[in-house]
């Protein structure tokens, strides 16, 4: 049963890395973010439209590897429409998942999918890079983000990112 489910999982990540929903450029964003992951050669931009406290819009640009572009997709269609606060609560469940292996987080559907991403470390930085860049355009301030900088600041909640 384990394998069919991690099978899906990676077709699923397959799927959003060769044919990423919301990639593409925004014309009049809010806030733009750039992220870069030096480990992987992971780049993305965020673009950020905001309707008061919530995510109105949001498209991303950049190259990565699967997990990185896969992650990236997702997150947009799971912050559109979102406050901050949820997009926070989200970044820490997701942030707990990947580095953990727990999928019983709150409020991720089918961010589950990069459950397994724990049992590669190094590809954590891929999977969160856009949801760095998420955090830093919803605080605004911050043109750019590096996984490198990310990990050694602390997360939204106060705790290690």
């Amino acid at each position: 049963m384990f394998e069919d489910l991690d099978e899906l999982y990676q077709e699923v990540i397959r799927e959003h890395s060769t044919h990423p929903r919301n990639f593409r450029a925004l014309p009049s964003p809010a806030r733009a973010v750039d992220g870069h992951n030096p480990l992987c050669g992971d780049q993305v931009r965020l673009y950020v439209a905001m309707d008061g406290d919530r995510v109105a819009d949001v498209g991303f640009t950049g190259q990565g590897c699967a997990i990185s572009r896969a992650s990236a997709s997702m997150m947009t269609e799971a912050i559109k429409g979102k406050s901050r606060e949820e997009i926070r609560r989200a970044f820490d469940s997701f942030h707990e998942m990947v580095t953990t292996g727990r999928s019983d987080a709150k409020g991720l559907g089918k961010l589950t999918v990069f459950s397994g991403v724990h049992k590669y470390p190094v590809r954590v930085k891929c999977a969160m890079l856009a949801w760095h860049a998420a955090i830093a355009a919803m605080e605004g301030g911050v043109a750019e983000v590096s996984t490198e900088q990310a990990e050694e600041a602390p997360s939204p909640k106060g705790g290690e990112a």
